[in-house]
């Protein structure tokens, strides 16, 4: 009885697949190298990834196609094949997924919360504009410059201070520290980062 049971479902994976793949290959996509079932090409993509874009880019060209666990994507290893996608045809690959669920416990469930995430359109234009305008112009930087400079010295003094104590630095902790009082700093006018620990928080 188990082997019956084991037989109809290799059978039914292997069927399965079999429309999968005559499926994925009547549409124009890109070439991509064997992929195994559930995990895709991540056997294949190692901590230093670009090397393995690389590597594979000599075997499959400069546009291929890789499954990340289930979800396709398409990689452009070259600085022609990126320029295709980034600025050629830039509003064909502008949009963004769907919202998972940490993107949306992230805005309360928002759409209009992180405009980052929003989809491409009128909202999303119009929010990058306010923010290059009123937030990352030259003006905006230039009258933000002591504040960063403040947070630089402070988080300067921090590792010194540490160092000086001999106890050990996580320059992890200590640059979004930084990181988190310079912006919450330019746009909430207040330090978010306290303590050591809040930054993480």
């Amino acid at each position: 009885m188990a082997y019956q049971v084991l037989l109809i479902c290799l059978v039914s994976t292997i069927v399965f697949a079999y429309i999968l793949w005559r499926k994925q290959s009547k549409k124009n996509l890109p070439p991509s190298p064997k992929a195994l079932p559930i995990i895709g090409h991540l056997h294949l993509v190692s901590p230093i990834p670009h090397q393995d874009f690389y590597k594979l880019s000599t075997r499959h060209g400069p546009i291929m196609q890789l499954f990340l666990g289930s979800v396709p994507c398409v990689v452009a290893s070259t600085a022609e094949a990126a320029k295709e996608f980034l600025k050629t045809h830039e509003i064909n690959f502008s949009n963004r997924p769907g919202q998972n669920v940490a993107v949306k416990g992230l805005a309360y469930d928002s759409q209009d919360f992180l405009f980052a995430f929003a989809p491409f359109g009128p909202y999303w234009k119009f929010m990058k504009k306010l923010c290059m305008s009123e937030l990352l112009s030259g003006r905006m930087m230039d009258q933000f410059l002591p504040v960063r400079q403040q947070e630089t010295k402070r988080f300067i003094s921090r590792v010194f201070r540490k160092g000086v104590a001999g106890e050990a630095v996580d320059f992890g902790d200590e640059l979004m520290t930084l990181s988190n009082n310079i912006v919450s700093r330019m746009t909430l006018s207040q330090k978010t980062s306290e303590n050591d620990n809040q930054a993480e928080e």
